[in-house]
This record gives C-alpha cells, structure tokens and sequence, in this order.
C-alpha cells in the first residue's frame, strides 16, 4: 500500500472514501446529518477539500467504518487521517 503524499493524491483518496461512504443509505444518511450538507451541496462541493476533510473526518469518528473504508480501498487506515490532515492544514505539495 502506497502512502498518499501529494494533495492531488489526499483529494483522489478522499474523494474515493466519500464515494465509499455514500454506497450505504444508512451511513450517507448519517454523513449529511453530521456535516449539515444536503445531497445538493454535497453533489455541487464534492471536490471541495473542506467536504473532503469532513467526510474523512467523519470516517475518523467511527472506526469501524475507517477501518472497513481503509480495506475497500486498500489503503491504511493512517493513510485516511493523513489525507484528511493534509486537507485541513493545506499541506498540498505539487
């Protein structure tokens, strides 16, 4: 498993955790009740990074779910926080 380091890659790696979170009504359910978004905004801003970081963050919240995401996407679970860090401090590199 390849560590994400770029923001192209933390973007593409939330970006595929959001879509992974949204597969299960319950828990997109659960995503747009936490973040406030509604599936308009949500559709409009997916690839704003602060939607990214809430989603990962709200993964972060539930650790069975981080973890479960994680091994979908064949990735660490670090590599998950460590995207969502980089989101929220802007810590792009090119």
């Amino acid at each position: 498993m390849r560590d994400r380091d770029s923001n192209e890659d933390a973007e593409a790696l939330a970006l595929r955790a959001l879509v992974w979170t949204l597969i299960e009504p319950d828990r997109a359910m659960r995503l747009l009740s936490v973040t406030g978004l509604d599936p308009h905004d949500l559709r409009a801003r997916a690839s704003d990074p602060t939607v990214l970081s809430a989603a990962l963050g709200f993964l972060e919240n539930y650790e069975p779910d981080l973890i479960a995401c994680a091994e979908s996407l064949g990735v660490k679970p670090e590599s998950l926080v460590r995207a969502r860090a980089k989101l929220d401090n802007g810590e792009f590199e090119a």
